[in-house]
């Protein structure tokens, strides 16, 4: 019997070329879409997935009160991990510090290349259960060793064995391999780290001596391995205020609360406000899912469109089968076998499709999966995913045509009647208030960013350039490489600073000024800059001046940014007198605010002090008449005369403020695909429906041409009834995307609004795509001869 389901099922797509085409094609994209979308969530659900202790692994991080307001800070003092093993030492298996994680030089002879890298202590291996290839975990208990992963073994050593070879770190640190280890996923907190160097090679016990305030600088993270199935709220009431009973009196003002942060929640859950976890990409595991489940549904309304519509076709087969004998029961399964054999076609198609398409969707997604070819448990999710699809999708057709009564159809009395017509309508509608919704949120995302990208830096970007150095070599010969740069005519200006302008070398409540309230706790980012280092960058002043060497008095200088002086409530703060770590400090001028931190935020008060020490970053600002290449080419000789140990290192300060943007644009990009494809298969089934229209209307268009109709009235008879569907669906998405857009915009300080045209816009997209995708039907019933639709008669 089932063989003979199949059978039918097959004919019946053979004989309906396009209608089978449409319905497959359909589903074939929606599920698709609804497959690389759950792969993508997938991949963020599995996050650090590769750690065998994931459970029991969490940070110490601390809420701190600053400015008036809770923020919460991931970094912590250095002496806190002593602390925490000292008394409360039972209730944690492991207590790891780390620091220093970023891009590290590493060389071996001439070989020299950039790894991202970390100092950590000897536990931390072990708790992250790193996967050796070579050595053992406990290797870091060894202070001049070193561990390195398997891609940073293969740059460096091809072959060869790198174990007990020597690695030189950022030129200072000579470590021996004593371990490699497999290299971390890439939906992992530590992908792409190249190497795990020991705590005491880069931070000694003279770090914490030679500091006036251990408790005072935060720059650690600390992580913890909790025993089994431990209560992780519990033991953050215990360790909360493990900091505030050795800070000094001026620190304790920050009130700060200890408390751990599952690593299950690292990713996914990673903003907070006001002390308390917001939410963060998980909104965007939502959102996408939930898109995946509707571009699904979109497809499956097609397939009960066009299987109702096409009703009035089968009424006769369904009438001659029930009355010889053919229980309803039988028809149902007749209609889901064809509804089953049609998914069945598009899942193949469908992974066909993801399989051509991962590479340029894992580019965008900034993604490196797969589809899970060897897993028994991705056949059977594909499986399931197919039979309820299929039964999904045929559940109304097969209901409603076996609910046909023979003798009415045999009869010919039969007649779908103008409510048969209703609930495509509303699936028509559901369907364009899903793609209009979806549009209108893409074009919501996209004006987000470009309404950040629009905003004030506060600095010039063209032709910035900032060098790592890497060494001391460049600070110490500055004055010779500045007049060697200047020599080439590649440089209009440079300057040493401890960063670049997008970056920010630390916060500081070190700060007091008059009118001050005493019980205040503040946080101000800080950064130390050169003479002509505002120069360099394009500062954009406000009032005063910048520093300069002809001044000596500006070693006891600052300049301050305008949040600054808000928040400190001067009115004329040029020439104001501050007290900067215990020392008077004179304001000398205000610039404009500075984006250092996120462009959809408020930008936090900044204090500028010169500091003839500063030598993390050489800043350029390239001769516009000089082509760029020339120009960084002249620049990389004079580094490689004064600092030849070291790779020339540099970056676009531009390119380094555009990845301010990057997880939007993704997110951006990610929804207008949806938004197409979605579109699409909502097209895919206005051209069906209309398609069956003109062909059900076919005598009608012919007598009304012989009565005088021209083609325009017959293509506007046959297209308003489409063009007012999407018109409702239009003023049903409009509030849904309203409420959802705006939610979303919640999570940014700096927000553009929704404005009307956004609406107006989508409304004639969506109105002009129905009309071209419906016309291609219609103009061509209009032009039909009607001696063709009228000879039977």
């Amino acid at each position: 019997m089932i063989k003979n389901y199949l059978k039918i099922a097959w004919r019946n797509l053979i004989k309906n070329k396009v209608h089978s085409f449409i319905n497959i094609a359909g589903l074939s994209v929606g599920m698709a879409v609804a497959m690389l979308i759950g792969l993508w969530i997938w991949d963020e659900l599995s996050f650090d997935n590769n750690h065998q202790n994931r459970g029991n692994i969490a940070q110490v991080i601390q809420n701190v009160t600053n400015n008036g307001e809770v923020q919460t800070w991931q970094a912590v003092p250095l002496p806190l991990a002593a602390e925490l093993r000292k008394s409360y030492g039972s209730l944690f298996k492991q207590v790891v510090n780390s620091a220093g994680y970023g891009d590290h030089m590493l060389a071996l002879d001439n070989k020299k290349l950039t790894r991202t890298g970390v100092f950590m202590e000897a536990g931390g291996p072990e708790m992250f259960t790193l996967k050796m290839l070579k050595g053992n975990r406990n290797a870091l208990t060894d202070p001049t060793s070193v561990l390195i992963s398997a891609s940073t073994a293969k740059a460096y050593f091809g072959d060869a064995d790198p174990m007990n070879r020597t690695l030189k770190i950022d030129n200072h640190y000579n470590a021996k391999v004593a371990g490699v280890f497999e290299d971390m996923p890439h939906n992992a907190t530590f992908a792409g780290l190249g190497f795990i160097a020991p705590w005491e090679m880069g931070f000694t016990a003279n770090d914490i001596r030679s500091m006036s305030e251990p408790w005072r600088p935060n720059f650690c993270a600390l992580y913890v391995q909790t025993q089994p199935n431990a209560d992780l709220a519990a033991l953050s009431l215990k360790i909360k205020d493990a900091k505030l009973r050795n800070v000094s009196a001026v620190l304790a003002k920050k009130k700060p609360v200890l408390f751990l942060y599952p690593m299950s929640k690292w990713h996914l859950y990673d903003e907070f406000k006001d002390g308390k976890n917001t939410g963060g990409r998980i909104q965007y595991v939502w959102m996408f899912g939930i898109i995946g489940v509707f571009v699904l549904l979109l497809a499956c309304i097609n397939f009960m469109n066009l299987s109702t519509a096409r009703s009035e076709k089968r009424a006769r087969e369904v009438g001659i089968r029930k009355a010889i004998g053919s229980a309803r029961g039988q028809l149902i399964y007749q209609f889901f076998s064809e509804s089953v054999l049609c998914v069945a076609l598009a899942f193949v198609i469908s992974l066909v499709m993801v399989q051509l398409s991962l590479p340029l969707f894992n580019e965008v997604a900034e993604k490196q999966m797969t589809i899970l070819w060897g897993s028994a448990l991705f056949w059977l999710l594909g499986l399931g995913f197919t039979l309820f699809t299929g039964i999904v999708a045929g559940s109304y057709p097969a209901f409603y045509l076996s609910s046909f009564q023979p003798v009415k159809v045999l009869k010919g009395v039969f007649r779908a009647g103008k409510l048969a017509a209703l609930p495509r309508k509303v699936l028509v509608v559901l369907q364009f208030t899903v793609s209009i919704t979806l549009i209108i949120g893409t074009v919501v995302v996209f004006r987000q960013i470009q309404f950040a990208k629009d905003r004030p830096v506060g600095y010039s970007r063209d032709g910035l350039l900032a060098v790592n150095p890497g060494t001391d070599q460049v600070h110490k010969s500055f004055t010779a490489l500045k007049n060697e740069l200047y020599k080439t005519g590649a440089v209009v200006s440079v300057a040493e600073g401890d960063v670049n302008p997008t970056q920010t070398a630390g916060s500081t409540s070190a700060i007091e000024w008059k009118e001050k309230d005493p019980n205040l706790s503040v946080d101000f980012q800080q950064n130390g800059v050169s003479v002509d280092y505002g120069k360099t960058a394009g500062w954009q002043f406000k009032g005063g001046r910048d520093f300069s060497k002809d001044y000596l008095t500006d070693s006891s200088a600052v300049v301050v940014n305008e949040s600054a002086v808000k928040f400190m409530g001067m009115k004329n703060p040029v020439g104001e007198n501050i007290t900067f770590y215990g020392h008077p400090f004179k304001i000398i001028g205000v610039i404009s605010n500075i984006i250092v931190d996120s462009p959809y935020g408020e930008v936090k008060p900044c204090i500028y002090f010169f500091n003839k020490d500063a030598a993390g970053t050489v800043l350029l600002r390239i001769n516009p008449q000089m082509s760029a290449g020339k120009a960084i080419e002249s620049i990389q000789q004079v580094f490689k005369h004064f600092n030849p140990e070291q790779p020339f290192q540099y970056s676009f300060v531009d390119s380094a403020y555009a990845q301010k943007f990057g997880n939007e644009q993704r997110i951006g990009k990610l929804a207008a695909f949806f938004a197409a494809l979605a579109i699409f298969i909502s097209c895919l089934g206005l051209f069906g429906m209309a398609s069956f229209m003109a062909e059900q209307r076919v005598k009608e268009i012919g007598v009304r041409k012989v009565l005088g109709a021209t083609v325009f009235n017959l293509w506007r008879l046959l297209t308003t009834d489409f063009i007012t569907l999407v018109f409702i669906s239009l003023l049903v998405a409009t509030p849904i995307a309203i409420y959802m857009m705006n939610n979303w915009l919640q999570h940014f300080d700096y927000r553009s609004g929704i404005s009307p045209w956004i609406f107006v816009l989508t409304g004639i997209t969506a109105i002009v795509i129905t009309m071209i995708t419906v016309s291609i039907q219609t103009i061509k019933a209009a032009l039909t001869s009607p001696v063709k639709s009228l000879k039977s008669e």
